[in-house]
């Protein structure tokens, strides 16, 4: 049974007092695996996302003052739930609203009460319909991209307001006034707490998967700030993506995108020097890349195409991660196979980002003159105007061809743009010297630079 706050008992075996540190640790760690499932079963108890997600905070507090002293509860997040429950019927009770809800959530509390002793109100190895019914709400398309991103750091990740500001470089106050805002705006808009109907699906996935996807770029490459990657970001969204793939497992996209992230991540421990500083693609030691995340990703892609019914657009970009990641090196690489890849996905999710990363790979199978052409014409039509990749992928082809003035004009220019100080300072080096430690290579995603 759930061990219960003061006014009810706690499991003697299991709770044990706990030092406020301790407690503290124990409370961050239950509300990061939890508060998914936490903060659903509320939502779908109360009827109200905002109180939900309220009541969940109010039974943090409430966890922090008893667990120094009665101890961690055998099963915290049930504790966490009850206490939640609770709050929401004496706020029902002060305001006289004993209706059908008030019977359900105590019926909820009753049932248990009632279970044998040692047992979870839930298996904790079960995926139920609520979870992924806060996901679809935390990535509701009335929600602006930074809302749904912090709402869903927030409520499905678990994450801190202050952890989401540190991410993102921006003050905590800013998060939680998007966070507010998100919820006053769910609610404003009176958005359901389900599954949308399978007519909608495809696009409200879609949704949530661009979240998952923004949250990983942005810790593979961050935008701006004194380092180049944030990568507590890029394993958030990963553990996201395993949890949303049992969500949906009949979803190829989900597992592409699981896919994409663990084969990208895989790099991760080969991207920065000694000094914090990039290191690219063709110059990393392959030798420190991650094979547990190689097989994992590969794994995942193979999940996707088991489903029979076609790549898309992150399947793609998983398959010319899988060529790099396989690959004993730069030049063993299936330039030729990336290429493809490239051309399938320009059909598929046409962006001139990925004509640019096409060009690259162009340049890589037949020749640094036949990418330039592509990517002079990419700067001819203005689409990638102020994005820096462009003049920095376009000095790496003038540097090949031995054009090194225009190069170190290209790297400067792209030095200019880039809002990323790491990035900025190799860019600088690259132009004064019209040499470097790295080059440019292929990329995945929006903005990463490889």
């Amino acid at each position: 049974m759930a061990a219960e706050p003061t006014s009810g008992r706690t499991d003697a075996a299991a709770a044990r007092p706990a030092d406020p540190e301790s407690a503290r640790r124990a409370v961050a760690a239950v509300w990061r695996i939890e508060s998914a499932r936490i903060v659903a079963t509320l939502t779908r108890a109360v009827g109200d996302f905002a109180l939900a997600e309220d009541l969940a905070q109010d039974a943090l507090a409430e966890a922090l003052a008893q667990w120094p002293s009665t101890g961690v509860p055998a099963n915290p997040g049930a504790w966490l739930t009850t206490v939640a429950k609770r709050r929401a019927i004496d706020g029902w009770r002060r305001r006289e609203r004993y209706d059908e809800r008030l019977a359900a959530i105590a019926h909820d509390l009753e049932a248990e009460q009632s279970d044998a002793a040692g047992t979870p109100p839930w298996d904790p190895d079960r995926i139920d319909d609520d979870v992924l019914r806060l996901v679809f709400v935390s990535c509701h398309p009335v929600l602006s991209r930074e809302a749904r991103v912090a709402l869903t750091l927030r409520v499905v990740g678990g994450l801190t307001s202050e952890e989401i500001a540190r991410a993102f470089l921006v003050p905590t106050a800013t998060v939680q006034q998007r966070i507010v805002r998100a919820k006053k705006a769910l609610g404003a808009a009176n958005v359901p707490f389900e599954v949308p109907d399978r007519a909608e699906f495809p696009e409200r996935l879609g949704a949530v998967l661009g979240v998952l996807y923004l949250i990983f770029n942005e810790g593979h490459a961050a935008s701006s700030g004194a380092e180049w990657m944030r990568p507590e970001l890029s394993r958030e969204a990963i553990r996201l993506g395993r949890q949303l793939a049992e969500l949906v497992p009949q979803e190829p996209e989900v597992h592409g995108l699981v896919a994409l992230m663990e084969l990208t991540a895989a790099r991760f421990p080969a991207r920065l020097d000694r000094n914090g500083d990039p290191v690219m693609l063709t110059e990393q030691d392959r030798r420190r890349w991650d094979r547990g995340r190689i097989a994992r990703g590969r794994a995942a892609l193979a999940r996707a195409d088991a489903l029979g019914r076609g790549r898309g657009a992150y399947a793609l970009q998983a398959a010319i991660a899988e060529c790099h990641d396989v690959a004993a090196s730069v030049e063993d690489t299936d330039w030729e196979q990336i290429t493809l890849l490239y051309e399938a996905l320009g059909r598929l999710a046409p962006s001139p980002v990925v004509e640019l990363n096409r060009a690259v790979a162009v340049s890589m199978a037949d020749g640094p003159e036949a990418g330039l052409r592509i990517v002079d014409e990419l700067a001819a039509s203005g689409a990638l105007a102020n994005y820096h990749l462009l003049p920095s992928v376009r000095a790496e082809l003038l540097e090949r061809l031995g054009r090194t003035d225009e190069a170190r004009a290209e790297f400067a220019r792209a030095a200019r743009l880039t809002a990323n100080e790491r990035e900025r300072a190799v860019l600088l080096a690259r132009a004064a010297t019209g040499r470097g430690t790295s080059r440019s290579a292929p990329h995945q995603g929006s903005r990463a630079p490889e």
